[in-house]
């Protein structure tokens, strides 16, 4: 990787930010007053809209695609500096959707309290796409050629799975051979980027055991209730193992009525894990699942729905850069690794290094407190923009 941009151009870029911040928060705002909830088309395409004609006004902008994802909307692609692309590319992405639903506005409409500014969806994460466009002009304003083509995705489903999401961003993986990932979603606390994230698994237990009358002859029963407890025992006791594997049994159900041995019950489980072979650990516990009443029946189903971002010794080298970037700005940029997934996670899984959290610093992701801190857009863009010259 090349050397850091100068103290002084990092500077510069910060200031120019400073200069532009109330066009970024324009389209922050027509942003998160454009509700998008996944899965609403209309939302989605307003998104994209706003995105789309706020690329097209910038001079490295090559092309502008949208793609129809049928029942959820469009995710966008915007590819900047077609000549560097020989080279590879740097993917640069971000979602458009949000878990707020339609009306949420409404209730909590946006407000600027001194330094920060509240929003649904502001932090996760629509004034990080406002961001990402920023960089766009920054590049024009400086005159800043990349040594690789850049690439900026946005999906409109990572909230819910990224099914669609996840192929567009192998696609363009594959096409453009990228050299790193760069995902601006919102940091970890106090602004610190993610070098890891745990991969993520949904799952479903199920137990089949045999009813009988609970006064008359329970003897006969097998309850599918009690073995399921038992499950949830064995498999909570792996959140004591010391490794990065957690289960959480969210949701449970069963039995019918309070004088019947249960013949029926279900769980569904979320699973976290940091590396590929806690994986295989935690599918064994699943897949293997014993009754401890032989006479009853239990299933699992159910996968994985994002693999881990693992902190590898490339990503390492991606994350030195950006704090060689950010020390030039006058700031130390830390570091975590977080249990919560994103697109980040599928591109690690290809061998692409991915530094993820590069959005504004706030808090409240996903809550009604939700709000980026103002102070921090154009330092935030100054560091993207520098480490993308940087590359």
């Amino acid at each position: 990787m090349a050397s850091p941009i100068t103290p002084s151009q990092a500077l510069q870029i910060r200031q120019l930010l400073y200069e532009r911040q109330e066009q970024i928060l324009s389209l922050t705002r027509a942003l998160v007053e454009a509700e998008s909830p996944s899965g609403d088309e209309e939302g989605s395409r307003a998104v994209v809209d706003l995105l789309a004609e706020a690329a097209a006004e910038a001079q490295c902008v090559a092309a502008i695609e949208r793609v129809d994802v049928p029942g959820f909307g469009q995710h966008l692609v915007i590819r900047a500096f077609p000549d560097q692309s020989i080279s590879g590319n740097i993917l640069l992405v971000g979602h458009t959707d949000t878990v707020h639903s339609r009306g949420t506005l409404s209730e909590r409409p946006w407000r600027i309290e001194e330094n920060r500014i509240y929003g649904p969806g502001i932090f996760d994460m629509k004034a990080n796409c406002a961001l990402a466009i920023s960089v766009l002009h920054a590049c024009d304003e400086f005159k800043i050629v990349p040594s690789y083509g850049l690439t900026l995705a946005f999906t409109c489903d990572e909230e819910v799975g990224s099914s669609s999401g996840w192929p567009l961003l192998e696609k363009l993986a594959r096409e453009g051979h990228p050299r790193c990932a760069l995902v601006a979603e919102p940091p970890f606390a106090g602004g610190a980027v993610k070098t890891g994230r745990k991969g993520t698994g949904i799952f479903q237990l199920k137990v089949e055991g045999r009813a009988a009358h609970a006064g008359l002859e329970p003897e006969k029963g097998a309850s599918a209730i009690l073995e399921l407890a038992r499950q949830i025992e064995r498999l909570q006791a792996m959140n004591n193992s010391g490794s990065g594997i957690t289960v959480n049994v969210g949701v449970i159900g069963g039995g019918t009525r309070s004088n019947v041995v249960p013949a029926e019950a279900f769980a569904e489980i979320d699973v976290r894990f940091s590396t590929a072979e806690e994986l295989s650990k935690i599918e064994q516990a699943l897949f293997n699942s014993k009754p401890f009443d032989e006479r009853v029946r239990v299933t699992v189903t159910g996968g994985i729905n994002r693999p881990p971002l693992e902190r590898t010794e490339d990503v390492q080298q991606l994350y030195g850069l950006a704090r060689a970037v950010a020390a030039s700005l006058g700031f130390e940029l830390r570091e975590a690794q977080v249990g919560g997934g994103s697109d980040g996670n599928f591109l690690a899984a290809m061998g692409i290094p991915v530094l993820d959290g590069l959005g504004i610093d706030g808090d409240g992701a996903h809550a009604a407190h939700e709000h980026i801190i103002v102070d921090d857009i154009p330092r935030r863009g100054a560091l993207l923009t520098g480490l993308i010259a940087s590359l």
